[in-house]
């Protein structure tokens, strides 16, 4: 039981420096992150080992400016397997290429934080990802080594993978789109509870510029819960919110009328 629960910690850790950090920090500043915070998240990020967080905001700000099309890194035109996993294993296309270097990312390169993270990429995965998770439940409570690697690292990080993927994929097929019927991205509760809030994508990328990434605000979002809680801490600030007219116009204007 301990070294399930390190697990899922880990996990929820894992999660926290994808959603909370690389995502809704870092890609599209919705909220801003004290000094202490953001080498936690960057941190937690180096646990997720999904590419350091200068590359995996570009590329998701890439993702948003350009969905569904070829200069969209995980293009979910493609077909499941290419949105969720696929594009891992090919050269980026050209045009993904091209539109990312366009982009401004001066603001992620302005970030010592962000920049000393990428310098050490390599070593910080090694001691965060599979280290870290390895040798703590061993050192604590002497499990053995060979379950907190396969359980706490391994098994956690696959999983962790596969959740996030699960955004790119099932949330751009699956599920209603109750903002913006005329884009893909859809509203998936899976999602959602697996990716620890993520899965409203539908209202995420009609409003990407919500800190909650969702207009249910604490519903079904931990991630949310964690950002208010720093707010509470006054580790952030600056929490940016889409107001309830501007989400019921839209909701009038483009949604589906599933909601």
């Amino acid at each position: 039981p301990c070294l399930c629960l390190a697990a899922y910690f880990c996990f929820l850790l894992t999660a926290l420096g994808v959603t909370a950090g690389a995502h809704r920090l870092w890609s599209h500043r919705s909220y801003k992150a004290k000094l202490p915070l953001r080498i936690f998240l960057a941190a937690a990020n180096s646990m997720a080992f999904q590419n350091d967080i200068f590359e995996w905001s570009r590329d998701h700000r890439v993702h948003h400016k350009y969905s569904e099309t070829d200069a969209d890194p995980h293009n979910a035109r493609r077909g499941f397997f290419f949105s969720h996993i696929g594009w891992l294993f090919v050269r980026k296309h050209r045009d993904v290429i091209e539109k990312g270097r366009n982009l401004d990312v001066t603001d992620l390169l302005a970030d010592p934080v962000v920049r000393f993270q990428r310098k050490y990429y390599k070593i910080s995965v090694v001691l965060m990802c599979f280290v870290v998770p390895t040798l703590v439940p061993w050192y604590i409570w002497g499990e053995s080594l060979w379950n907190s690697y396969f359980l706490a690292s391994i098994l956690r990080y696959a999983i962790s993978l596969n959740v996030t993927w699960l955004v790119n994929s099932a949330a751009h097929m699956y599920g209603n789109r109750p903002y913006d019927k005329h884009i893909s991205p859809r509203q998936n509760p899976l999602v959602t509870l697996g990716a620890i809030g993520e899965g409203f994508h539908n209202y995420h990328h009609t409003f990407p510029f919500d800190y909650s990434a969702s207009e249910f605000g604490l519903n079904f979002n931990p991630t949310t819960w964690f950002i208010d809680i720093m707010c509470w801490l006054g580790l952030a600030t600056d929490r940016k919110r889409a107001t309830k007219p501007m989400i019921e116009a839209r909701k009038a204007r483009t949604g589906d009328g599933s909601a």
